[in-house]
């Protein structure tokens, strides 16, 4: 019995390496696009419009978002955010992995979440291959604005990163963590 190789769509949700050049991927970037300049169209006082829209971009929608535009986001439906999460405008959630925001999480900014992983070697990037990198943000998280969290890193709960930081490691939970590249300051 003959089987078929899986998808660049399963690749992709299995955290296998995959090729983001795939017609079925590049429609479901398109469709995230569509809804995120929907979303950054909408005035400000047009609450529940702005967040149906967000809930069709994202995988799960918690209760009391505020989401500032601009806002841009690869694929929208590998976002889950928590309860009471607020973002500054200039926020990019690069969601070729899955990125998971707890409950009453902050981002200041121009803070960007960067959940893939590209090959170091030219000639793989050249054919379009990328993974999966999880991110996972704990509650009651606050991340200063212009910080850039890079593939696969988990922020503990009750943890604040300061402005301006390039987080390339876990972070624990409840710390101050801060620099270029963050590591911890004190413990909170």
């Amino acid at each position: 019995m003959q089987t078929t190789a899986p998808s660049a769509i399963d690749r992709l949700r299995a955290g296998l390496a995959h090729h983001s050049t795939d017609p079925s991927l590049i429609m479901l970037r398109q469709k995230a696009r569509k809804l995120v300049r929907e979303f950054n169209d909408l005035p400000e006082d047009q609450r529940t419009a702005r967040t149906r829209t967000l809930a069709s971009l994202f995988g799960s929608l918690g209760e009391r978002t505020e989401i500032d535009a601009p806002l841009y986001c690869e694929y929208g439906q590998h976002v889950y955010v928590g309860d009471h999460f607020v973002s500054g405008p200039n926020c990019v959630l690069v969601d070729v992995g899955k990125v998971t925001i707890g409950n009453r999480v902050r981002f200041g900014p121009g803070v960007h979440v960067y959940a893939v992983a590209r090959p170091l070697d030219p000639t793989q990037r050249a054919e379009g291959l990328e993974q999966a990198a999880p991110i996972t943000i704990g509650d009651d998280v606050w991340i200063g604005g212009g910080s850039i969290l890079n593939p696969g890193v988990t922020i503990g709960a009750g943890t604040t990163i300061g402005s301006g930081s390039v987080v390339l490691e876990d972070i624990p939970a409840g710390v101050f963590a801060s620099g270029n590249p963050c590591r911890v300051v004190r413990e909170l």
